[in-house]
């Protein structure tokens, strides 16, 4: 029988209270890779609200593919809210795509390590937007992005003595909570910001 992540993590003594708060919560691949990954694109360094408006504006704009965005016409995205730079980096995303061909199959049985070395060859793509793609795009059931603020916050709630820039000392911290890192994220997540996480 498979081990329940949730159950594994409702014996730890930091994150079983959360466990037990929010209910199972599932780490699942995304059915849209490609449009997953240009959210996590808009959600670089702005709030969630604003990423969330500038979402909606790009979906209703263009077909979110690799084709649809390269075909669009730079001053569409413009005008749907991405900045000259988020421009850039959707299209050199999307060209990745369409050139690499990735999709989950084409990652799969790769470790989390590579495909993270991978994605941030993509120019705009750095270890927080990849380590959304193996949590959220791939569903991997490890994964303990330390570059997220959210995460940071959650680990000095739970840990007293941690500041919020002491990242070595989170990771040591959150290697008890191995293999199933990305759960323990989504607990930590839910304790500093409820339902409005990175899903």
């Amino acid at each position: 029988m498979t081990p329940d992540p949730n159950e594994s993590l409702r014996a730890d003594a930091k994150l079983g209270p959360v466990v037990d708060a929010v209910g199972p919560l599932r780490v699942e691949p995304a059915e849209d890779f490609f449009a997953r990954f240009v959210v996590s694109i808009l959600r670089q360094q702005v709030s969630m609200a604003s990423a969330a408006a500038t979402r909606e504006r790009l979906f209703d704009a263009v077909e979110v593919t690799p084709e649809g965005i390269l075909n669009a016409d730079d001053e569409i995205l413009r005008d749907a809210g991405l900045s000259r730079q988020k421009t850039r980096y959707v299209n050199n995303v999307a060209r990745a795509f369409r050139e690499e061909g990735y999709s989950r199959e084409y990652f799969q049985g790769i470790d989390d390590d590579a495909v993270r070395a991978e994605l941030i060859s993509i120019t705009g793509v750095g270890t927080w937007t990849a380590d959304m793609q193996l949590l959220f795009s791939l569903g991997r059931p490890d994964v303990f992005p330390v570059g997220d603020l959210g995460i940071r916050k959650g680990m000095v709630q739970l840990f007293e003595d941690l500041a919020v820039e002491d990242r070595a000392a989170m990771r040591d911290r959150a290697e008890r909570w191995e293999p199933y890192r990305s759960y323990a994220s989504l607990c930590l997540w839910r304790t500093v910001e409820g339902d409005d996480i990175d899903d």
